[in-house]
């Protein structure tokens, strides 16, 4: 259990926050980037999911998952449904805006952060699961064109600027920056480069951009941590496979 680093801004809108989550999780690395972005402090406790937590089990009883955010004593679920908390409670704070004020822009924002959960994971899940150089080819391929539509969805979404929030990282920065880490681990371990920069140099520049980012910088984990977890991970899925 640790206290996170921020600024205490809008800590007036309620009590204390407490983020669960486990320190190499995409979902949980969402909610902490947003909570850097408004410059929020909150106590950052670890779950161990092999053995939950009572705290998680009463706090997220439908999916028992990671991350769950309380505030005041009230939890919210879903690192998608988190975001859009943490900006509406705290969208007088100091911090960046994490979905654009026009309602058009907020439902295409939502529409693309949608996309990437229930598209580009999926997809991309499927590379990271591969153990075998035939799983992995036919996984790569499939991800692709998926990869080639967040590319057009980012000249589109950014207008010529910076992130597909604009000039500030927004909700679908968030919602796919948060797995750059494992992309990168996965790329080096299966012997790809998803965000090729030839192929998808839109997204290999975005991607450069948003790992800058002083509140990404902050709570990425790291990589060879990440690394000796996957390859752990692979070592289990191969042995649970058995022979072929």
């Amino acid at each position: 259990m640790e206290a996170a680093r921020g600024g205490g801004e809008g800590e007036g809108e309620g009590a204390e926050l407490r983020l669960l989550g486990t320190w190499s999780s995409p979902w949980v690395i969402r909610v902490k980037v947003a909570l850097g972005l408004k410059g929020l402090s909150y106590e950052y406790v670890e779950e161990v999911l092999a053995s939950k937590s009572d705290l998680l089990l009463k706090s997220n009883p439908v999916h028992k998952k990671v991350p769950v955010l309380i505030h005041g004593g009230r939890a919210v679920c879903e690192s998608v449904v988190i975001l859009q908390y943490v900006d509406e409670v705290w969208a007088g704070a100091s911090g960046t805006p994490i979905l654009p004020s026009d309602p058009y822009d907020r439902a295409t924002a939502r529409f693309w952060a949608t996309y990437v959960n229930d598209t580009f994971f999926p997809s991309w899940r499927a590379l990271f699961r591969s153990t075998t150089d035939e799983q992995r080819t036919e996984a790569f391929k499939n991800v692709v064109p998926v990869v080639e539509t967040l590319e057009r969805a980012l000249r589109e979404c950014s207008k010529g600027k910076a992130f597909f929030g604009g000039d500030a990282v927004g909700l679908v920065d968030v919602a796919l920056g948060s797995h750059l880490v494992w992309i990168s681990v996965v790329d080096e371990v299966v012997g790809v480069r998803l965000l090729d920069k030839a192929r998808f140099p839109a997204l290999a520049a975005w991607a450069e951009r948003f790992l800058a980012v002083d509140a990404v910088k902050e709570v990425m984990p790291d990589v060879r941590k990440v690394m000796e977890q996957y390859k752990g991970f692979l070592a289990k899925w191969i042995a649970s496979a058995g022979p072929s």
